[in-house]
């Protein structure tokens, strides 16, 4: 059987190591439009950051080492540039030669993955210093310019993973950088208090960040960058990481069906389908360029992450033998570095659930990464996304210290098999004061989530407490000397410890609605178990306490 893999990154270069594996009878060719194969993407803007020194380094396998090891034909510089699904025959380009030849095959794989997305942005096509970054070529392409034209100032354009790690990795170089986002927030995968915490850190290690303000117009070649706002930046290099979009071209004029975003639908096996619906039995599909089943709701939806190609590779390679392999679902993990904080999210923010109708309530906990009587703790900030009748979790984001993306990772497994909050307090998690506290994160944002499925109080969010601070009675638990750094407007302030000998200060109407609030949330919850001991019924905390609420606050731009 001969077997053709387009597109040779981590989902082709997998799928095809996997095959050998499976048989030495199959012939195996593989096509590759660029001069490298199966190489680390995700380590591109720590090579331009100087944080990996070789650039061999992001090669995880060569031609030579796939020839050798797995006797795979692996063509380099050789653009697919049509397929004839019907006599199962590929057109293909040598890029070397510029010669057109044809290759036939029993079973083709197309492992395309994504391009980034380009718009037009007016003196776009004049601009000199103008990059995306998606290949070593771009990568080695980026380093160039600014080591050959002594760049100073650069501006990355897009909030999204890649452009905050490139924000990140250019200033490690000593750049003055200028991160523009179009929408409010950076990090769309995040609610935006949490998105916040990365805001305040980017700025805090010296990065411009430009929220709710887009690019219009590269002006002088590039060197001016012209926003909505008419605001205008200087610029020696300018980077845009807006995002990606399916390399479907060869699927589209192959008549291969597109979802509605442009990615290939595939059925369980990852066989793809003719625009009338028609399986085509030899033909797969998988990686960035295809639609996947989301965890959460079973809809459809894109994900280009590199666990996703790497496992698909693998089950592809299971299907195309005949073997009988499970539908996937993704939870889409994911996780990135942010100067000296680490963010993590699985599954559904608010906004997707919102978009979906779905109820929900949140749960936010503040806790030290480690015992905090062992030297170097830091706080993660986590957010739990749940159904408060089931228990079902939706989803769950993390920005915080060392460890932030373990309590993420245990999250997404309780995710996937099936759990609920109850589990999250049950989860046994190693534990020794260098690593853990003798109650997890995890385990506290699990007991949060019970006490308010359980009605213990009624969660308020940090985005509606001024209006009802306007009107109810909203009561500060904290020591006097927390609330004069800082309180919610017209809150009353009484310490906790005092709060039974207060008491005269709170509502005689027992029935009328009391918002707590202290530091993280803890105290809130104490706080209303002795108003519900006092017989007051209409009980509630602020979710995370004043730490959620000033993220909340934090007025990114300002600096």
């Amino acid at each position: 059987m001969k077997i053709a893999i387009v597109g040779e990154a981590a989902g082709g270069a997998t799928a095809a190591a996997r095959l050998r594996r499976i048989s030495e009878e199959y012939e195996i060719v593989m096509f590759e439009k660029d001069a490298f194969i199966s190489y680390a993407s995700c380590g591109l803007p720590y090579f331009i950051g100087g944080v990996i020194k070789d650039r061999d380094d992001l090669e995880v396998q060569t031609p030579a080492d796939m020839k050798t090891r797995f006797n795979i034909d692996v063509r380099t510089n050789s653009l697919v540039a049509a397929i004839d699904v019907n006599e199962k025959v590929l057109t293909v380009r040598d890029l070397k030669s510029a010669r057109d030849y044809r290759e036939s095959f029993d079973k083709i794989l197309l492992s395309c993955g994504a391009k980034p997305i380009v718009p037009p942005i007016k003196g776009i096509d004049k601009a000199k210093n103008v990059f995306t970054l998606r290949t070593i070529p771009d990568t080695m392409n980026i380093k160039s310019f600014i080591e050959n034209n002594k760049a100073k100032k650069a501006v990355v354009v897009g909030g999204g993973f890649i452009g905050v790690e490139m924000a990140e990795n250019l200033r490690e170089t000593g750049l003055d950088v200028t991160l523009i986002e179009k929408t409010a927030q950076a990090l769309a995968q995040f609610d935006f208090e949490m998105a916040q915490i990365a805001h305040r850190e980017m700025e805090n290690n010296g990065v411009a960040v430009i929220l709710n303000d887009g690019v219009s117009e590269f002006a002088d070649e590039g060197k001016i960058v012209v926003l909505d706002s008419q605001r205008q930046i200087e610029c020696d290099i300018a980077i845009l990481c807006i995002g990606v979009a399916p390399e479907n071209t060869l699927a589209k004029d192959a008549g291969i069906k597109l979802g509605q975003k442009g990615h290939l639908v595939t059925d369980k096996n990852f066989n793809v389908f003719l625009e009338n619906g028609e399986k085509l039995q030899d033909i797969y599909a998988i990686g960035d360029m295809i639609e996947v089943i989301n965890g959460v709701d079973n809809t459809p939806y894109a994900v280009p992450l590199a666990w996703g190609a790497n496992r698909q590779g693998r089950l592809v390679a299971d299907a195309i033998s005949g073997r009988e392999i499970r539908e996937q679902k993704i939870l889409g993990n994911s996780v990135l570095k942010i100067f000296n904080l680490t963010a993590a999210a699985v599954g559904m923010n608010e906004r997707t659930l919102k978009a979906k109708n779905i109820d929900f309530t949140a749960a936010h906990a503040h806790r030290g990464n480690h015992a905090g009587y062992y030297p170097g703790a830091s706080n993660i900030a986590l957010k739990l996304l749940f159904d408060k009748d089931s228990g079902k979790i939706y989803g769950a984001q993390g920005v915080g210290g060392a460890g932030t993306e373990k309590r993420i990772d245990l999250i997404g497994a309780v995710m996937r098999l099936g759990g609920t909050i109850y589990d999250l307090a049950a989860m046994e998690v190693c534990y020794a004061p260098p690593f853990s506290s003798a109650k997890d994160p995890v385990n506290i944002l699990g007991y949060i989530a019970e006490n308010i499925a359980e009605g213990a109080y009624k969660p308020v969010f940090h985005y509606e407490i001024d209006y009802v601070a306007k009107d109810c009675v909203v009561l500060d638990v904290r020591a006097p000397f927390e609330y004069n750094r800082g309180h919610i407007e017209n809150a009353l302030n009484v310490n906790i410890d005092e709060l039974r000998e207060k008491a005269d200060l709170l509502p005689d109407d027992k029935n009328e609605p009391v918002y707590i609030y202290c530091q993280v949330g803890l105290r809130g919850y104490l706080a209303a178990n002795i108003l519900r001991s006092m017989g007051y019924n209409n009980i509630y905390n602020l979710s995370g306490g004043y730490i959620t609420y000033k993220s909340y606050k934090y007025e990114a731009g300002k600096k």
